[in-house]
């Protein structure tokens, strides 16, 4: 392929928005072109252009087979109301395994999102994975609101406010971010935050929230996001388990492998929907795979956080193996 020759920012920039409004907005040529005062002939050549600067990326998804027997596993053991297990080939990494659920999770938001309805979402790598995946669907009288405190400049792309406001842009919905961190440095301070009048604004949408996303957290040291965010010492999260038998999260919510839900200290500092908030939500949509993740499936699914579930086979499998034999 030809060199192409450098252009400055403002091109750049013309083409960026070219782009996004063919392929995200889903305009034609001639509504383009009817929009910018260029030809529908210009138009095509400078989509054409996007593309071969690396403005543009095109993937092929292939379709995504589901384990139905696996599924009726699932549903049968836990009373779920939505499960969709993945039928992945062997062999597959952890981020083609996460990319692949939160595909069908965004499928299956797709479905359950109506007019009328809030949504609650927490934050973390398989929401991330389901709000990239997701494509344009406007819907009337939507509101996306964040149900976890903010990680500030630690993995911003797994934000909740970030994922808030993406969910809400592909849903044309208004949306509402928690104006406050994760964890705060003392209960006092989290319960002077809770007082905020914002802040239970925040929280007011939450408790008229129709369906919750949220992922599912694990404990282990080396697969916390909490530790990665630095908002956890591995020490902290290894004496989460030695102590208090926490397997995993959702909405930083600790729970043990029976699904019992533990208070603990570091979690009366949590700027989070509570337990009982989030268990009145009708639907509350997991998603979440990898061996890591299966002992916090497994205790997520027992504590009725969640009501609903997008994994993988394996991961599937795995969960209804330990909870046969626990």
């Amino acid at each position: 392929m030809a060199t192409l020759p450098s252009i400055n920012d403002e091109r750049l920039e013309m083409l960026a928005h070219i782009a996004e409004m063919y392929f995200i907005r889903g305009l034609n040529q001639a509504e383009i072109a009817a929009q910018t005062n260029y030809s529908r002939s210009m138009i095509s050549r400078l989509l054409t252009e996007a593309q071969m600067r690396g403005l543009v990326e095109i993937r092929v998804h292939h379709p995504l087979r589901r384990a139905a027997a696996l599924e009726q596993a699932l549903r049968a053991h836990f009373t779920l109301k939505h499960v969709c297990v993945i039928d992945t080939p062997a062999g597959l990494t952890e981020s083609e395994a996460l990319r692949r659920i939160g595909a069908m999770a965004a499928h299956l938001l797709a479905e359950l999102v109506q007019d009328d309805m809030t949504v609650g979402v927490s934050w973390g790598n398989a929401l991330l994975a389901v709000t990239d995946a997701l494509r344009p669907l406007p819907r009337r009288r939507v509101h996306v609101v964040q149900m976890i405190g903010s990680l500030g400049t630690r993995l911003p792309e797994l934000d909740g406010a970030d994922l808030v406001r993406r969910i809400a842009r592909a849903f044309s919905a208004t949306y509402a971010t928690l104006p406050a961190p994760l964890l705060t440095s003392d209960e006092q301070t989290r319960d002077g935050l809770m007082r905020d009048k914002r802040i239970r604004e925040v929280f007011a949408y939450v408790r008229r929230a129709q369906l919750a996303l949220v992922g599912i957290g694990s404990v282990q040291p080396e697969h916390s996001a909490l530790v990665r965010a630095g908002f956890l010492k591995p020490r902290q999260a290894l004496e989460m388990q030695r102590r208090a038998g926490a397997v995993g999260d959702v909405c930083a919510i600790p729970f043990d492998v029976q699904g019992r839900i533990l208070d603990l200290p570091i979690t009366r500092r949590v700027m989070s929907v509570n337990a009982a908030t989030l268990m009145r939500l009708p639907v509350r949509l997991g998603v979440a795979c990898g061996e890591p993740k299966t002992l916090p499936i497994l205790g997520a699914l027992r504590s009725r956080l969640i009501n609903a579930l997008v994994t993988d086979a394996p991961t599937a499998a795995a969960a209804l193996s330990c909870a046969d034999a626990s």
